[in-house]
């Protein structure tokens, strides 16, 4: 911690890069832990049913596995989220880079928030382009369609669908523009976000992660703790 803190006292342009373990406190449940989504029995494999296949064929099993999955509304920012939103506030963040849908950057205050997978948030009706909130989503009976007859779809990435252009493109003018780089609750197995990494040329690579990553060897400091923790001791 108190290499952190002198990483972060001397940084100007710090950019955060998170996966679902920033989540994981606030009870959002992560994908490749032992009781991660993926880990859990299903019929069908979550990597599938999240496919832009499975939507198309399967719409309804689609809906029924992501309102009962990926929408949790109910969950609240938690000491990572916070810290971030107060680390910006005070022109020490750049930016926050997340792999995760849930919102809760936001939520905590940040402003500057690349969400590469999308959001929950957002929800779109293929037919009139009108938007939905997630909530209108999780309340609808079975496929959720719009007044049009439009059939709504979330604004996440699917498995098989590229990443937003704009969203990759700021994405990495942050990260080549940082001298500090904190990654925080993610494998790096996720591509091609994890990819983005390697265009960091700053001084500090920050590791923060309960399991050891494929970066860990390159990077300045690797702390194997949970991000909230960390993150809340951290004096701005």
């Amino acid at each position: 911690m108190k290499t952190l803190q002198q990483v972060i006292d001397e940084s100007k342009k710090i950019v955060f890069f998170g996966g679902a373990g920033v989540s994981t406190e606030s009870g959002i449940p992560d994908f490749r832990s032992v009781d991660g989504l993926y880990n859990q029995k299903y019929d069908v494999p979550p990597e599938t049913i999240l496919s832009h296949t499975y939507f198309v064929r399967h719409t309804d099993e689609f809906f029924r596995f992501y309102k009962d999955k990926m929408i949790c509304l109910t969950a609240k920012p938690n000491k990572a989220h916070l810290k971030l939103a107060e680390m910006e506030a005070k022109g020490k963040l750049k930016s926050v880079i997340t792999q995760n849908i849930d919102g809760l950057h936001q939520a905590a205050g940040s402003k500057t928030v690349r969400e590469l997978h999308g959001s929950v948030h957002r929800n779109y009706c293929q037919k009139c382009h009108k938007s939905f909130d997630a909530k209108y989503i999780l309340d609808s009976t079975g496929i959720p369609t719009c007044s049009c007859g439009g059939l709504i779809k979330p604004d996440v990435v699917l498995y098989e669908e590229g990443l937003d252009d704009e969203t990759v493109s700021n994405a990495l003018h942050d990260i080549q523009t940082a001298d500090t780089l904190i990654i925080a609750g993610t494998s790096l197995t996720v591509y091609p976000a994890a990819g983005m990494i390697r265009y960091f040329r700053g001084n500090n690579l920050v590791l923060i992660n309960r399991d050891e990553t494929p970066m860990d060897s390159i990077a300045t400091l690797v702390i194997r703790e949970k991000v909230g923790e960390v993150m809340d001791k951290i004096k701005i």
